[in-house]
């Protein structure tokens, strides 16, 4: 920080120590000096970006209880955006799909208490817990004056199996991890190797709505189809510029590509995306994704709390900050009214198109790879 910076930030704390002393003094009533710190505290770091947070004591140690307690889940995402939690996606099979919640709708309260007022960390550890224990939500639905008030009960959730299937007389591998594991992507990779055998095949990777997994993980999937090229650039005020880029001894495949991506797609399957539209290795056909690509680094304070500060930012390779900017399809294709109701429905592509629902993206991704020469 430079001394102008320095000068700047120790008049501001002069300005704070004036307006406590004020609240002390002229307030309706005497105030709580404390619970006021705290709160300024947290407002302090949620005004820097939506993952930063303060957590006084007693959150930071239920936040670290939490994190060795394997604890059940509602099957949730979540982020803020303007202000409140928001469905970044929804575990197929999960508490709440089984509710019909989808990715961008808004929770509004946990438990009575407004997100508003939740960092986003404490907003994951409260749809946490022991199995079996529940936790109502007020999801604003459209169309609706009130939230609704939903009740799940916390369980084990894990990811459904990868689907995979085959399209255009098995010329087009279809491709869902759901999430980006270590296993997903050995999975991935071991399957693009078997179609390399068999010769005249195209690639529909779809990461809609895969918002869980690793960034590490991230780059090994994008390298699968990247010979050469940087996958993506990390950078903050005092970490120094990362690039991550494809080794060639790690590629897999050129076969034709084309991404599926909507408003669930977010963290490492965004540095996918990013990658193969910015080498322009593929095409991107959907909707924006969700815009999640910061790394956090936790400071322990003196009287037990700790600070969540987000420390660097990722870029895809053209420069565009992911948190900032998400990735934006090459392809744009709004997300079909008989799309969601085959999500509530729970069912693979397959079954959908059996169904007589219309995946609008989908179809518009086999039709960009049914031109493609193989």
């Amino acid at each position: 920080m430079s001394a102008t910076q320095t000068d700047g930030a120790y008049r501001q704390m002069g300005v704070y120590e004036e307006v406590l002393h004020k609240i002390q003094s002229d307030y309706v009533t005497e105030p709580n000096v404390q619970k006021v710190t705290t709160g300024a505290l947290h407002g302090l770091l949620e005004s820097l970006d939506t993952d930063s947070a303060y957590l006084t004591p007693s959150e930071y140690a239920l936040y670290l209880a939490h994190q060795h307690e394997g604890v059940s889940q509602v099957g949730l995402n979540v982020s803020k955006r303007f202000g409140y939690a928001s469905v970044i996606s929804v575990v197929p099979g999960s508490p709440a799909d089984h509710e019909s919640i989808h990715d961008g709708d808004i929770i509004e309260s946990i438990e009575g208490q407004s997100t508003r007022e939740i960092s986003v960390a404490m907003l994951r550890l409260m749809l946490e817990g022991k199995p079996g224990t529940s936790v109502t939500i007020g999801v604003v639905r459209p169309q609706r004056q009130e939230p609704d008030q939903i009740t799940l009960t916390r369980t084990a959730v894990l990811p459904p199996a990868m689907d995979e299937e085959q399209y255009e007389n098995s010329t087009i591998l279809y491709l869902k991890p759901i999430v980006l594991t270590h296993e997903r992507v050995d999975a991935i990779i071991a399957r693009l190797k078997e179609m390399q055998k068999d010769g005249n095949k195209k690639v529909l990777l779809d990461l809609r709505d895969v918002a869980g997994g690793d960034d590490h993980q991230a780059f090994r999937l994008a390298n699968a189809f990247l010979q050469s090229g940087t996958i993506a650039t990390l950078q903050g005020q005092t970490i120094p510029e990362q690039k991550f880029t494809a080794d060639p001894s790690k590629y897999i495949t050129s076969a034709p590509l084309v991404v599926l991506v909507n408003h669930g797609t977010a963290g490492p399957a965004e540095l996918v995306a990013g990658a193969i539209l910015d080498n322009k290795r593929g095409d991107l056909v959907g909707d924006r994704t969700f815009g999640e690509g910061a790394v956090q680094k936790t400071i322990n304070l003196p009287d037990g709390a700790a600070l969540l500060l987000t420390v660097a930012n990722y870029e895809s390779p053209s420069g565009k900050k992911i948190e900032d900017q998400a990735i934006v399809p090459n392809v744009v294709v709004a997300e079909s009214i008989d799309e969601i109701l085959a999500e509530e429905g729970e069912s693979t592509p397959a079954e959908e198109k059996a169904a007589g629902h219309t995946d609008d993206q989908l179809n518009k991704a086999l039709d960009i790879l049914k031109q493609k020469s193989a």
